[in-house]
């Protein structure tokens, strides 16, 4: 199983131009190819009978050699390979785009998202890994020992410089302490497990908002591409960043926490862009992330020998009673507890999802008005939640 290691480089000055040049370059061929990809793709609109191959990436950087490399030196003093992958990284952007699987690539702009790849003669030493041309960089974290990855991609983020490349693990299975989980993610607690265990979200650009705010204000006043505005930019940049890392550093431990000790993990298929375009939701759902708590518990229940259970997203796990099967015609978000107008099954309404959600992977009696399956109330029991019949 393949994983990504994603680390921090401890650079100087010299090695940060030479970072920055090699990502300068890459962007440069990247531009290129996709201004030259576009001008083709336009004369094949209009000229259909004298319609041009579209390039591949061995095309491109043939092409790159020939026409552009002969008129810019600086392109011999950098790794071949970096103009090389930003080209293939090109033809796989095209490749989605026509199978209409991601919209069109787009040209890159100087100090977003920088980045480059390379490959060749790559060792491994402790802290400290040597790439072509560069050399060695420290690193502040110790590599994976033993191994030797093919490719390492180096990029830039808020002014800092990382070290990404893929690890063979082998899956390991744990002791799991609980056979089946329900998980209901919401806006007010991240995740409500039927365990009764509920997890705070992060909450991370609610706490920083106003900060954020007020340093997007004084940039505004600054003249564009000064140093203050440079300066002012870098300081939004460091914040988001801030922002993003508490998110994730939140999310790896809970996904980590229900992989290693739970069977079965069930969760709702939520229609994140649907609740995205709800203007009053849009700020807390995004603030979660429940994009990235699904794409974490994805490869994590695999690597811990755990299994992902996604509901379907018509079920009504809000609406439906987990004492009787009762399912309601309307709920408002504003009813944060569920009671059942036939059993008078009573509890909170993020509780009440998680029991429907874990029902789904237990094996259960078939349950009638005032009946629960035996697993359900055997859970609620270890909850001191009881339900109450009419």
């Amino acid at each position: 199983m393949l994983l990504g290691f994603k680390t921090e480089l401890k650079l100087n000055n010299q090695q940060r131009s030479l970072l920055a040049q090699h990502a300068g370059t890459a962007r440069h061929a990247w531009n290129w190819g996709l201004s030259l990809t576009k001008q083709i793709l336009d004369h094949n609109k209009t000229n259909p009978d004298n319609k041009i191959k579209f390039p591949t990436a061995i095309d491109l950087h043939k092409w790159l050699v020939a026409l552009v490399k002969s008129k810019h030196d600086w392109y011999y003093q950098v790794s071949k390979c970096a103009p090389q992958w930003a080209l293939r990284a090109l033809a796989n952007a095209w490749a989605r785009c026509f199978k209409k699987i991601a919209k069109p690539p787009r040209f890159k702009k100087k100090g977003k998202h920088d980045s480059f790849t390379l490959d060749g003669s790559i060792k491994c030493e402790h802290q400290k890994i040597k790439v072509p041309v560069i050399g060695w960089l420290k690193t502040y974290e110790r590599l994976p020992s033993g191994y030797k990855p093919k490719s390492v991609t180096i990029s830039q983020k808020a002014n800092r410089w990382f070290l990404s490349f893929k690890v063979e693990v082998e899956p390991k299975s744990t002791n799991k302490i609980v056979d089946v989980v329900g998980c209901d993610l919401g806006v007010k607690s991240l995740v409500t497990l039927s365990t009764n265990v509920v997890f705070e979200g992060a909450k991370s650009y609610r706490k920083y908002e106003k900060k954020l705010s007020r340093l997007q204000y004084l940039a505004r006043h600054k003249v564009k591409e000064s140093n203050n505005w440079k300066k002012a930019q870098r300081q939004i940049r460091s914040l988001h960043f801030k922002i993003a890392n508490i998110r994730k550093n939140t999310l790896h431990k809970l996904t980590t926490y229900l992989a290693k000790n739970h069977g079965k993990i069930v969760i709702e298929d939520l229609n994140v862009s649907g609740m995205m375009a709800n203007y009053k939701l849009a700020k807390a759902v995004q603030d979660m992330g429940f994009y990235e708590f699904r794409r974490q518990l994805d490869y994590k229940t695999q690597l811990y020998g755990s299994e992902l259970i996604i509901a379907d997203r018509w079920f009504p796990s809000s609406k439906k009673c987990s004492n009787c099967g009762h399912i309601k015609e309307t709920l408002s978000l504003s009813e944060r507890t569920f009671k059942c107008e036939l059993c008078s099954f009573e509890c909170g309404r993020d509780l009440n999802a998680s029991f429907n959600l874990a029902s789904l992977a237990m094996s259960s009696i078939v349950s009638a008005c005032g009946l629960v399956s035996a697993d359900t109330a055997r859970m609620k029991q270890e909850v001191n939640i009881k339900p109450t019949n009419r």
